[in-house]
């Protein structure tokens, strides 16, 4: 038999060749199930967002952001606390004048905006009494303003009815931004504010991961599908048991107060961030969008986040004046 009748033998690889050869396969491998888990995770979060209606991980995200500077102003003193109310106020209401304005009612963004910080201004320097006057005053500003662009701008003329509707969209923005928003700085000069807010807070966000969490696994039942179609009983029932197991723990390791008072507190404000949150859809749904702004990665825009938080600090301002000041 010749030479190349004899099979050829395979050159032995180094060590240096067999470890590479070993390190891209198990790279190759690991590559793999990177991949498999990746799309597993976005298959999972697609699911989510289709049910929730919003991006998970951005959401997440943007909470702690906001989250953190939130608790930095809160307890670092009452003038910056202030100042952030100040801008998410001034934001939201130009948010919310913008919405109304896209769906083809004239509301005076400037004019809104500038009586709206008027009225934080006032609500900082002299308490109640000023949150209450400049609501009237700022009511005003926005009707004198609106007359005046109409005066100006004749092609902004409009029936009477249209006209009433587009005040009332204006003092919509007032009172559901800068009046509620109003009694976060009343509650933050009180004795112990920084902790009644933070308080307040926690439970309201309690009410929405409990919703969310319920809803999500749970839901089944609508809750009112002509509103709010993601809303569902199961939902609501899982934000009453965490907001109960909050408030409660809340108001008595950190308010110092009874159990009860805290179960209270839980019911006030679930029912509070609840209804808040349906007027805001209720609100959205009469404008035709699916959220105010995308503003907020994640979480479409600061109304469709403090929606059900500005009814719920009145609630709790008038909490603290029961339970703290007797």
């Amino acid at each position: 038999m010749s030479d190349g009748d004899h099979p050829q033998k395979r050159p032995e690889e180094s060590p240096r060749e067999d470890i590479q050869r070993t390190f891209e396969s198990t790279r190759g491998d690991l590559k793999a199930q990177f991949e498999a888990t990746r799309a597993q995770l976005d298959a999972t979060n697609a699911k989510i967002e289709a049910k929730a209606g919003r991006n998970l991980f951005l959401a997440v995200t943007s909470g702690l952001v906001f989250g953190g500077v939130f608790l930095v102003s809160l307890f670092a003193f009452s003038e910056l606390f202030a100042v952030l109310v100040a801008l998410l106020v001034g934001v939201t209401v130009l948010e919310l004048c913008t919405a109304f304005r896209s769906a083809g009612r004239y509301v005076p963004r400037v004019g809104t905006v500038i009586a709206a910080e008027g009225m934080v201004l006032a609500t900082y320097l002299w308490g109640a009494f000023g949150l209450f006057v400049s609501l009237l005053i700022a009511v005003i500003v926005v009707t004198v303003w609106r007359f005046v662009e109409l005066w100006i701008f004749p092609t902004h003329r409009t029936s009477n009815a249209r006209f009433s509707a587009d005040l009332a969209a204006g003092v919509l923005a007032l009172v559901y931004v800068a009046f509620f928003a109003g009694f976060a700085i009343l509650l933050r000069q009180g004795e112990n504010g920084e902790w009644w807010i933070f308080t307040f807070v926690a439970v309201v966000v309690s009410v929405d991961v409990g919703a969310y969490a319920a809803g999500i696994t749970l839901g089944r039942h609508k809750m009112t599908p002509r509103i709010s179609p993601n809303k569902t009983w199961e939902g609501f029932a899982g934000a009453f048991v965490v907001s109960q197991i909050a408030a409660i723990l809340l108001t008595v390791l950190v308010l110092q107060y009874p159990w009860w008072a805290g179960s209270i507190m839980g019911i006030v404000l679930l029912l509070t961030a609840t209804g808040g949150d349906l007027t805001e859809s209720l609100i959205k749904r009469d404008l035709g969008v699916k959220d105010m702004s995308s503003w907020i990665p994640g979480h479409g825009g600061f109304l469709d986040r403090l929606d059900s938080m500005l009814p719920s600090i009145s609630a709790t301002y008038g909490l603290y004046l029961i339970f703290a000041l007797h």
